[in-house]
């Protein structure tokens, strides 16, 4: 192990963390090196080149893995997300138990789960693969129309505010906050969820693994926009229509999971992004609360 590769959150609390990664380094006689990210001002290494780091660590939450495991994904090389606060999706490593994860990396004791990354051909400069959703979303006032087709054949035709084209991954994200669905760990395929249709009758869809969407995107009077994982990706701002297409590229990236860490399910849960309904929850605090009343007798 010569080299690990680092991206780090923009503002968080990082300085005991990244000392442990040091100090560890130091023991391994290995360098860490810092790796440039678009729009990341924060320097805490020297900057080294990705394809000669032995792994990439990401310390921060889940958006700074997202930007490690883009970069780390380009190169082939796994991603280790370290949560700086409270544990994520993708940043389930907690900063006290970073030295042993370190050990397991090297040891190669870890599980490599394999994520699925989209990539959109139609736009010039190409925007990045996207690991959690390209989203086309209007820029101004008015709507935009889409036209959707999936393997030549037409969907649906719709306006408003825009669509979400989302991995697996990003389902628990801004597709289920915009009520798309939610597709587990192991499910195969890409969701496709409108945003805000005016009219008509365009649920959520979730197509094949290897399924190619074709997209026509209409900005509308105030232009429209598209992001890759939240960041700015293109924009539309001359009105004429453009026909993009989008594609799931199978095992991109790379993310490092040790045996004992949470799963998906019971992280969503436990953050509250998926809740029980209130009927169920009160039901439960009756029963607590009956049974203490009968110890207690």
């Amino acid at each position: 192990m010569e080299r690990v590769g680092l991206i780090v959150h923009p503002s968080r609390e990082i300085d005991r963390t990244l000392g442990s990664l040091r100090s560890w380094a130091n023991s391994q006689d290995a360098d860490v090196v810092q790796l440039a990210v678009p729009g990341q001002a924060r320097e805490v290494a020297p900057f080294g080149n990705v394809q000669e780091c032995d792994f990439v660590v990401a310390l921060g939450g889940d958006g700074t893995a997202l930007a490690a495991l883009r970069t780390a994904g380009a190169a082939g090389k796994p991603m280790l997300g370290v949560g700086c606060g409270s544990l994520g999706a993708l940043t389930s490593v907690s900063a006290d138990r970073l030295p042993t994860a370190l050990d397991r990396m090297v040891a190669g004791d870890f599980k490599a789960r394999k994520l699925p990354a989209l990539e959109l051909e139609g736009i010039e400069p190409a925007p990045t693969c996207a690991l959690n959703d390209y989203v086309f979303v209007r820029a101004g006032a008015g709507q935009m129309s889409l036209s959707i087709w999936v393997d030549d054949e037409l969907y649906v035709r719709f306006s408003g505010d825009g669509l979400i084209v989302a991995t697996a991954l990003g389902s628990s994200a801004y597709t289920l906050a915009a009520g798309g669905p939610l597709l587990a760990v192991g499910a195969l395929g890409t969701v496709v969820t409108p945003l805000a249709p005016h009219g008509g009758s365009c649920p959520p869809m979730v197509i094949g693994a290897d399924a190619r969407l074709d997209v026509l995107v209409e900005p509308g009077h105030g232009g429209a926009r598209l992001e890759a994982d939240g960041q700015p990706a293109g924009d539309f701002e001359r009105l004429i229509a453009r026909r993009v297409t989008i594609r799931a590229r199978p095992d991109h990236a790379t993310i490092a999971l040790l045996d004992d860490e949470e799963p998906m399910l019971s992280g969503l849960r436990r953050r509250k992004i998926v809740m029980d309904s209130p009927r169920l929850l009160a039901r439960d605090a009756r029963l607590a609360s009956d049974s203490a009343t009968v110890s207690n007798q």
